[in-house]
């Protein structure tokens, strides 16, 4: 715990410990951890001199941030009209089936965690996901289920590419 206290001082001295830069702090913080625990979030509000509950609803206020831990690969699932109307619904099917969690659960490993949100803003290539920042457009199940298991390094996901 304590060189992750290191890393998050990192990040406050690179801000100058200033309040106004406290998103930009914690989207940092954010990145090294996958998630903003209670503990950290704690620490960021007294570095910064803030109450901890003001720190703690910017955490909750911005969809970009959560409080449970994140996947290494983190899915996005557009269920927004148009994917919905593609099937966005058989994505979430087979990403079930693949990696075994719904929505806005992650995997025991923390290899894999899955959202769906309302628009990706990639509607031309619907049904879509992002996974780490990367779009994956025109999806099919069976699609979704190849590049799980690719990401997972399955052999047999390896030898159909």
């Amino acid at each position: 715990m304590e060189r992750t206290y290191e890393a998050v001082e990192q990040i406050l001295r690179k801000y100058n410990y200033k309040k106004e830069n406290l998103v930009k702090i914690l989207l940092e913080v954010q990145k090294l951890h996958r998630y903003l625990s209670k503990d950290v979030i704690h620490y960021v509000a007294v570095a910064l001199q803030l109450p901890p509950a003001k720190v703690y609803g910017v955490a909750t206020f911005y969809a970009q941030f959560s409080l449970k831990p994140k996947g290494e690969y983190t899915i996005l699932v557009c269920d927004g009209t148009a994917c919905h109307m593609e099937g966005s619904t058989s994505l979430i099917k087979a990403i079930e089936e693949e990696i075994g969690i719904k929505p806005g659960e992650v995997t025991k490993d923390l290899k894999f965690s899955v959202d769906c949100v309302g628009c990706l803003g990639a509607c031309a290539l619907a049904p879509a996901m992002v996974i780490n920042g990367e779009v994956y457009g025109n999806l099919t199940a069976e699609k979704v289920k190849e590049i799980l298991r690719s990401l997972r390094g399955d052999d047999d996901a390896q030898k159909s590419n």
